[in-house]
């Protein structure tokens, strides 16, 4: 089948959700107010609080959500064929990660802006709500330990993307010096960086910046490492300084980077009119993972994602400018991150190979298709980059910026988040001292994963991939299930309709329990003394968590007889009034 077809057909799709589904959820279940006074505009500090423009804000939160996930995922699910791997990248995005996405960022306007762990607390009750940080806590962790590793994996193997990823840096704090003490527009100086950080890609193919020499220097065997190490003194920095110096413009600039992507895809694949090589439905080998619960595991990121739910209350809920913005940016960022799934798909289903046969030497067992992910969506995005006569290794350069730029924003983005949770812990516990120190949260929010990806062991694939990954997908569609009952509590308490919620949370909730089970049993047949107690903790949680959520769910369906609740002034803790 041409690649060209199957993209337009998911692209329609998308736009049909967010023009008919979107506007449902914005108009009748979460009421969105123009008029509502966002914590942006009153708790505005130049720092975290800062109102700001929808388009710029879409930037920051897709480029968060996104990172590497959505491209890793999605490479690695084509194993099962790329028919179910779209099939779920389509209905999750639009009937679950839109919702997921969206309610979160409401529930945390109407709430002040607080993150998923304390809100857990105020709507469904106190001991739920510390077991979600603590699932928090541990999924971010793992999310900077291995995007870190994917980084400094890729800026090894790539050193001419090196001088393009960190020129981008200094590019970004320009515009966004320009745009927020000039008050000048933020698109032409944003697109001016787009090209900029193109231009220097052509500097890093002629001065590639290899540092082998100085982590041999440094008795460091393995050079990642190093960069591993640079990357978190980076986002260490980053995680410290307003977020209108480099988070918002940087996330700005690489939010223009889905658009040329996909445009690159999309006319790649018609020019080259590239067809479909990956089978729709892959025999797959006897030993393999099955195809239930474990595509809707490996594809998280680009159909629905627990990790969203941090960022939407997080960071993007402290700069959004009206609750209107919420339907753009929060269920936009979804289509956004399902697009870049599509990318993934076309890229390792039509781009990375031929025919079928070479196709097939890709992917001949599960560890392979895991393994060779990243590289397969490089080459196969560097191929379509060619067929528009982009030179091959500049191609290969352009893709390999793509794949970092994301990884590296959901870093900055994940560091912040996890300074705000350790901050939220710290708040629970007692200790003001730490809650209020933003430097020793951040030296904490580093070290722990910092500290995950230097840990040897797992192979050449380290210790976070090697070991710990396995777990990754599970505990982060756990997080969504929970996130969507939190959200389902809200609604059913403001008397507006659940089931948008409620679906996508059974159906989340009996994956990532089958997952769990299944890893379990076979953890413990393979002796894995690490990952089978960590399996079972994270059930067990998930249990306690259940119970919690659907006592709170009858609680509130118990009660939901009455008017409905419209107004912002009658949501339960607000302190916002109408403009």
């Amino acid at each position: 089948m041409p690649a060209l077809f199957v993209a337009i057909t998911v692209l329609a799709l998308f736009a049909c959700g967010f023009i008919f589904y979107s506007r449902y959820l914005s108009q009748k279940v979460y009421r969105l107010d123009p008029t509502y006074s966002t914590p942006a505009h009153r708790y505005n500090d130049g720092v975290d609080f800062v109102p700001t423009n929808k388009h710029v804000l879409f930037g920051h939160h897709f480029t968060s959500v996104a990172g590497a996930a959505p491209i890793v995922g999605p490479a690695i699910a084509v194993f099962w064929g790329w028919l179910p791997a779209l099939l779920w990248i389509v209905i999750g995005t639009i009937v679950a990660a839109g919702v997921h996405d969206m309610g979160a960022l409401v529930l945390s306007v109407r709430h002040r802006a607080r993150g998923i762990g304390t809100l857990t607390k105020d709507v469904i009750g106190a001991r739920a709500g510390t077991l979600f940080l603590i699932l928090i806590f541990f999924l971010l962790t793992l999310v900077n330990a291995v995007f870190s590793v994917v980084i400094g994996n890729l800026l090894v193997a790539n050193p001419g993307a090196v001088i393009p990823i960190f020129g981008e840096i200094p590019i970004a704090m320009l515009i966004g010096y320009y745009v927020y003490k000039k008050r000048g527009a933020a698109l032409v100086p944003s697109l001016l960086g787009v090209a900029a950080l193109y231009l220097l890609i052509w500097v890093g193919q002629a001065a590639p910046i290899e540092i082998t020499g100085l982590a041999e220097a440094l008795g460091v065997e393995q050079t990642r490492n190093v960069w591993i190490v640079i990357l978190f003194v980076y986002t260490f920095i980053a995680s410290r300084i307003p977020v209108w110096v480099l988070l918002q413009p940087r996330d700005y600039i690489n939010s223009h980077q889905l658009f040329i992507a996909l445009a690159v895809v999309l006319l790649g694949v018609g020019v080259g009119w590239n067809t479909m090589v990956a089978p729709a439905i892959n025999a797959v080998p006897e030993d393999s993972p099955s195809i239930f619960p474990f595509l809707f595991i490996t594809i998280a990121c680009g159909a629905i994602s627990g990790f969203h739910c941090l960022v939407s209350s997080g960071t993007t809920a402290k700069q959004l400018d009206k609750e209107t913005d919420a339907r753009y940016v929060g269920y936009g960022g979804a289509i956004g991150e399902g697009t870049l799934a599509l990318c993934s798909v076309l890229a390792v289903g039509a781009g990375v190979a031929a025919t079928q046969a070479e196709w097939d030497g890709l992917y001949p067992d599960f560890s392979t298709a895991s393994g060779g992910a990243v590289g397969n969506f490089v080459d196969g995005v560097a191929s379509f980059a060619n067929n528009l006569g982009i030179p091959l290794d500049y191609a290969v350069i352009f893709a390999a910026v793509v794949v970092i730029s994301f990884a590296a924003t959901t870093m900055d983005t994940g560091v912040r988040l996890q300074r705000y949770v350790v901050q939220e812990i710290a708040q629970l516990a007692g200790w003001r001292r730490l809650a209020g120190n933003l430097t020793v949260a951040g030296l904490i929010a580093v070290a722990a994963p910092l500290a995950l990806a230097l840990i040897p062991g797992g192979g050449d694939a380290g210790y976070a991939f090697g070991v710990l990954w396995q777990l990754f997908g599970t505990t982060n569609q756990l997080l969504a299930g929970l996130a969507l009952a939190v959200i389902a509590v809200w609604v059913l308490k403001r008397r507006a309709n659940p089931l948008a919620m409620l679906v996508p949370l059974v159906f989340l909730v009996a994956m990532t329990s089958w997952a769990l089970i299944t890893n379990l049993r076979n953890f413990i047949d393979a002796g894995e003394w690490v990952l089978a107690p960590l399996d079972a903790v994270i059930f067990l949680l998930a249990i306690w968590m259940i119970v919690e959520a659907a006592r709170a769910l009858a609680e509130a369906w118990s009660t939901r007889k009455g008017p409905a609740r419209n107004a912002p002034s009658e949501d339960l803790e607000e302190e916002g009034a109408a403009k």
